[in-house]
C-alpha cells in the first residue's frame, strides 16, 4: 500500500493478550490495529502477553491494516522488555503511552535502534505543551489523543461538545500538521451508542483528526464512514479538478465550481481526497 494516502479512520485497540481477539481482528475492516500490552493487560499477565502478541504478529494475516504495538510506558518495569522482545515482530510502529516531551522519544529510538517508527500518546498536560518538539523528532510518525487520561489530569469535565479539551486537541493538530504527522483522536467511551459515536466522529473530523481510536469492533463501521471523504466529496473534487484544468488547457478566466473559485490549494486537497478515496475502495 502507498503509506502516503493509507487511511486512519478506524484504529482499534486490541488486547495483546489474548488469542481470540488478535485472531478476529485479522477479519476486522479497521484500517489500523493498536496492539495493547499497557491498560488491557494486568500486570501479572505482561510476560506471557508480550509473547502471545509476538506469535501472532509474526503469524501475519492482519493484511493492509496498520499494527502498531502499544508498549508499557519506559518508566514502567515492562516497557524495555516489551521494545527488546517486539521490535522486529513486524509492527509498522511501536507506541508509547504518556509521553512528556522529546526526550521520551529519544529514549525509546535509543531502544530500537533508529529503525522502527514511534507514534506518541498524547495524554499529559506536559505532553500537550510540547507537542511540537514531540512532532519534531525525525522517527515521530503519528500522535494519539489519550483523552481518557487527559481528562483526569485536567480534571475537567467531558461534556458531548467537549469543549474543555478543545485547547489540548487543536494543540496536537497543529504540531502534528506543523511536521506531517498522523494525528488520531481519542475513544468515545460508550460503545452502545452509535449516535454519539457519529457526532464525536464528526466533530472529530471537522477539527481535521485523520481517524478515531476505538475500544470495540462495533464502532469500525461508524468511524470508517465518518472519516471517509462522502460521495458528494468525491464528486466536488472530481469537478474542481476538471474545472482547473480546462482554464490551464484554455489560459482564459478563472475556475469556478459552484460559485466559488477553484485555486491550486483547492485542487492539491481535491487531488488528496480523491486519492484517499481510491486507497479505502482498494481495500474493500
Amino acid at each position: 500500500m502507498d503509506t502516503a494516502y493509507r487511511p486512519y479512520r478506524s484504529v482499534l485497540y486490541i488486547p495483546g493478550s489474548k488469542e481470540r481477539a488478535l485472531d478476529k481482528a485479522r477479519g476486522l475492516a479497521c484500517d489500523a490495529i493498536i496492539f495493547d500490552l499497557e491498560d488491557a493487560v494486568t500486570p501479572d499477565a505482561k510476560p506471557e502477553a508480550r509473547e502471545t502478541l509476538k506469535t501472532a504478529l509474526l503469524a501475519g494475516g492482519y493484511g493492509d491494516r496498520a499494527k502498531i504495538i502499544r508498549v508499557n510506558g519506559l518508566d514502567s518495569e515492562w516497557g524495555a522488555d516489551d521494545v527488546a522482545a517486539l521490535k522486529d515482530a513486524g509492527a509498522d510502529a511501536i507506541l508509547l503511552p504518556k509521553v512528556n516531551s522529546r526526550a521520551d522519544v529519544e529514549a525509546l529510538d535509543d531502544l530500537l535502534g533508529g529503525e522502527t517508527a514511534i507514534w506518541a500518546m498524547i495524554e499529559t498536560p506536559l505532553g500537550v505543551l510540547n507537542a511540537l518538539e514531540i512532532a519534531a523528532h525525525p522517527r515521530l510518525t503519528g500522535f494519539v489523543a489519550g483523552t481518557n487520561d487527559l481528562a483526569k489530569e485536567l480534571n475537567c469535565r467531558t461534556p458531548a461538545d467537549r469543549l474543555p479539551m478543545m485547547f489540548a486537541l487543536q494543540q496536537m493538530l497543529l504540531a502534528a500538521r506543523a511536521h506531517d504527522v498522523i494525528c488520531v483522536d481519542g475513544v468515545y467511551n460508550q460503545y452502545k451508542d452509535e449516535e454519539g459515536l457519529a457526532a464525536e466522529c464528526e466533530q472529530g473530523r471537522d477539527l481535521g483528526f485523520d481517524g478515531k481510536t476505538l475500544i470495540h469492533p462495533a464502532q469500525v463501521a461508524g468511524a470508517n464512514t465518518a472519516f471517509a471523504p462522502s460521495q458528494d466529496e468525491i464528486d466536488l473534487a472530481k469537478r474542481q479538478i476538471a474545472a482547473h484544468e480546462e482554464i490551464e488547457r484554455t489560459g482564459q478566466g478563472v475556475a469556478v465550481v459552484d460559485g466559488k473559485i477553484v485555486e491550486n490549494l483547492h485542487v492539491e486537497t481535491a487531488k488528496k481526497t480523491l486519492a484517499k478515496a481510491e486507497t479505502i475502495a482498494r481495500m474493500g
